[in-house]
């Protein structure tokens, strides 16, 4: 284009011609093209279409809008499944190609920017092949083209969106178009073309024309232009005819504002005015960039910065009908001048879509992950084809089409949908539930049952049996035991500093001094046995200093253990949100392990030493001997500590602690019904064997006989 040159254009859509750099005089009542793009992608965004087909033909329309539609889909997120250059030329082969794209079941909408001439066909080639259930999306370049009139095609293009200019009614122009008769004269021959196709007649001043040979019929003369359906003015491009009009009062206003030299009426102060003896066309050009006025059609005709006027468009719906009819509806509009989320309107009841259906099609590479599920694109592929995955242990995505999933705060654990994150269940052995409840129960059922045995004990303490059997000793050993049984109720409840601290160190404390007991009672009954023999040295161990020095003496040792643990490395209260997923163990750490495991071999010592110390003891006479029953006792003891360690290593969480509170108490219980119970039994069922001349005369025998 000259630089001299100042053009208005009404009908040009190329989006180069917007660029004042190269094109400084260019002006258009109507926007570029990449306008219509924006709007054809914000179709896209209104109806989720992510997956498309776009056909362009080969022309500056087709390639420059394919081109600016690949770029506006990309800025959205959208993916183009196929780009087909129509042909220029009518090539089958060519067309068969792009007809088998078009036929892929996951493409259901395509884009087509194309001008009439491309159009035909490939339309003939889609409807021999019987090509259905696509969304077709017209451009204005063929919003009007004679492929929908075509009945051949109407199964194919039945539920078309077109794009189509808003042209609103020229007071007057259909009047005014209905009175126009073709006159040699006027020598018009856009006219005269017009009317010899549509009439299928020739005009001529001759009386005789021949055409091939073949004699033409004539024009009468009498034909009207009012006889037309309206689709034959807009096949015509008779919807161009705002933008021309508009383009003449613009120059118009652009004229008058100059040489009236009114500034009220948008001229610069850098212009001066203008005489029509000296007018120049860059005077002209700048009155007319800064015309703003409303037409007699009620539209706002200005030009914005790129030298375009905003248009508003009208968003249709072909609809065609078995009975012959068709229609095509008004379904929405697109504002090119209004904010980004209010340019679009659209009214999806009034569309009825290929096949009649009235839900819309869904237009996807692949289906939406719901939440709990995270987008894992498909290796070379676009992004809108990928697979839904499930979210990985500790992480959730709350919304649909996740690229990624969240994890949880340490606190919190996802759903099964793994869709939200909830509050991780907090677990600890408690007196509120079945199995803590339970063992509190049997924990204060056998204290109450041992400190009714001490009880008796303390009735009878002058009864031989009691006598018999060092009954201070005995008084310790079930306080001790009162105090193991009830040592256990300490580790259950809601695991807090005082209680972790308190816990193994009173469990490993109180059980030392219990087989400290009846390690006592054990070299007692040792010593009383073979001092009766003549010069016997163990005369000098009679009395009481050798139990309580034993009594004394082995629990300290265990207590320097607790204090040395207690001192370096202590138990704790402890969150563990790692062992169990979705749940938080409160435990107690034991804090130093090592200093534990010396707790639990110290007190496995005192009680093997018991046992082998009673297991030798075991043959001395009978009826004073406490030997078999604390050797049977310690059995117990030592087989339940030893099924202990392998099953509290096996557990977790609460389950550990109720295996060692279970192991408390099987191990209380069985020192007390090993020792106790059968001297009970003699005490309340057989009194007659309560007595001394009983237990003195009959030695030889087992006195629960």
């Amino acid at each position: 284009m000259a630089g001299s040159q100042k053009k208005i254009s009404y009908g040009s859509l190329l989006p180069l011609l917007g660029d004042k750099q190269q094109f400084p005089s260019f002006l258009r009542t109507i926007s570029n093209f990449t306008v219509e793009v924006v709007g054809i992608t914000q179709l896209m965004k209104q109806f989720s279409w992510t997956w498309i087909g776009i056909l362009a033909s080969d022309n500056d329309i087709g390639r420059e809008g394919s081109q600016g539609l690949l770029q506006e889909l990309a800025k959205r997120g959208n993916c183009v499944a196929f780009l087909e250059i129509l042909p220029a030329y009518n090539s089958k082969s060519r067309l068969r190609q792009i007809v088998e794209k078009i036929k892929a079941p996951s493409v259901k909408v395509i884009i087509v920017c194309s001008t009439q001439l491309y159009l035909i066909p490939l339309m003939e080639e889609v409807t021999m092949q019987n090509v259905s259930g696509k969304v077709w999306i017209a451009t204005t370049q063929w919003r009007y083209s004679l492929v929908f009139y075509i009945k051949e095609n109407w199964k194919t293009l039945n539920g078309t969106l077109g794009f189509a200019k808003y042209n609103p009614e020229i007071p007057g122009f259909q009047e005014f178009v209905h009175n126009i008769t073709p006159s040699p004269a006027n020598n018009d021959y856009f006219l005269t073309l017009f009317w010899e196709t549509v009439f299928h007649c020739k005009l001529s001043n001759n009386n005789t024309v021949m055409s091939a040979g073949k004699a033409t019929s004539f024009c009468t003369g009498t034909e009207s232009l009012k006889k037309l359906q309206t689709s034959i003015f807009e096949s015509y491009s008779f919807q161009e005819a705002i933008s021309a009009y508009n383009a003449a009062y613009a120059i118009a206003h652009g004229l008058h504002s100059l040489l009236s030299c009114d500034s009220k009426d948008g001229i610069p102060e850098n212009v001066s005015c203008a005489a029509v003896t000296n007018l120049h066309p860059w005077q002209l050009f700048t009155s007319i960039k800064t015309v703003h006025f409303m037409n007699t059609a009620g539209q706002e005709v200005y030009f914005d910065i790129h030298g375009d006027m905003p248009t508003q468009y009208v968003i249709q719906n072909f609809q065609f009908f078995p009975n012959g009819t068709s229609q095509a509806v008004n379904v929405g509009i697109f504002n090119s001048w209004a904010p980004n989320d209010e340019q679009i309107q659209t009214d999806i009841t009034l569309i009825l879509w290929n096949d009649g259906a009235t839900k819309v099609p869904r237009a996807v590479c692949s289906e939406s992950c719901v939440p709990g599920y995270r987008k894992s694109t498909r290796k070379g592929q676009p992004i809108c084809c990928f697979d839904c995955v499930p979210c990985s242990e500790g992480k959730i995505s709350n919304y649909s089409n996740s690229n990624d999933c969240t994890r949880c705060a340490d606190d919190q654990w996802p759903t099964y949908a793994h869709e939200k994150c909830i509050p991780k269940t907090i677990e600890f052995l408690s007196y509120k539930e079945p199995l803590g409840a339970s063992l509190a129960a049997v924990s204060i059922s056998c204290a109450i049952i041992t400190a009714s045995i001490l009880c008796i004990f303390i009735k009878f303490k002058d009864t031989p049996i009691i006598k018999a059997n060092n009954r201070d000793l005995s008084y310790l050993l079930l306080f001790a035991l009162i105090l193991c049984f009830l040592c256990s109720l300490i580790f259950i409840g809601y695991p807090k500093t005082e209680t972790c601290l308190l816990r193994q160190v009173a469990f490993g404390v109180i059980f030392s001094f219990s087989i400290s007991c009846i390690l006592a009672k054990t070299i007692t009954v040792i010593i009383a046995f073979n001092s009766t023999k003549p010069n016997s040295p163990m005369r000098k161990w009679m009395g009481t200093k050798t139990p309580i020095s034993i009594i004394i003496f082995c629990p300290l040792i265990q207590v320097i253990i607790c204090v040395a643990w207690l001192s370096t490395d202590p138990p704790f209260s402890n969150a563990n949100m790692v062992i169990k997923p979705g749940t938080i163990i409160m435990e107690c750490h034991e804090g130093s392990l090592t200093a534990f495991d010396w707790m639990l071999a110290y007190m496995g010592f005192l009680s093997l030493l018991s046992f082998a110390i009673a297991f030798l003891a075991r043959k001395l006479p009978a009826t004073f001997n406490e030997a078999q029953l604390i050797t049977f006792s310690m059995v117990v003891f030592v087989s339940v500590w030893a099924s202990f360690i392998p099953a509290y290593l096996s557990t977790q969480g609460k389950y550990m602690v109720a295996v060692e509170v279970f192991a408390i108490l099987a191990s209380g219980s069985g020192l007390l019904c090993s020792i106790f119970v059968p001297k009970c039994y003699i005490i309340l069922l057989k009194p007659e064997k309560n007595t001394k001349k009983h237990l003195t005369g009959k030695t030889g025998h087992n006195t629960m006989k």
